[in-house]
């Protein structure tokens, strides 16, 4: 979800009239807070908030109904092209992983509060498909090693 500069204040103005702030985030829901010299952040009704945890807690349970009933995730494997349309390039047992791993993710980010690990499977992934996706880096990876190659370069 994106934000226009009319839904975005400044820390300043946080800081220098809270109450107009928190009025203006109360009417609009969500307001973004930037800060010069930090990361933004949302200023959000709580009831809100805890609307949008009971919402993706909701999703998650449903999706791990469906893995529980049918453990081939065949309705979440054939909607996935739809999502992520680089699952083209995994083979449909990575499919399925990819699939459950996901769902796992999902289920942490609703019930646990640990949001970050949907982005890593989703990031992880992705970046099989990058290198399947290519014919010569994809030979390039199943080259077998040896020793030590250094440390690993994490690329967002």
């Amino acid at each position: 979800m994106s934000t226009s500069h009319a839904d975005a204040v400044t820390f300043s103005d946080l800081s220098r009239n809270p109450r107009a702030v928190a009025e203006r985030a109360a009417r609009l829901g969500r307001l973004r807070v930037t800060h010069r010299d930090a990361v933004d952040f949302y200023l959000t009704a709580a009831d809100r908030e805890e609307e949008r945890d009971r919402t993706l807690a909701t999703a998650s349970r449903l999706f791990l109904a469906l893995l529980k009933h049918d453990p081939t995730a065949r309705a979440l494997v054939l909607a996935m092209p739809d999502v992520f349309p680089w699952v083209r390039h995994l083979s449909p047992e990575e499919l399925r992983a990819f699939t459950l791993e996901l769902v796992e993710a999902l289920s942490d980010a609703a019930e646990l509060d640990v949001d970050a690990t949907t982005h890593e499977v989703i990031v992880g992934w992705r970046a099989t498909a990058r290198i399947k996706a290519d014919p010569a880096h994809y030979a390039q990876a199943r080259k077998p090693t040896s020793g030590d190659l250094g440390p690993v370069q994490v690329t967002a």
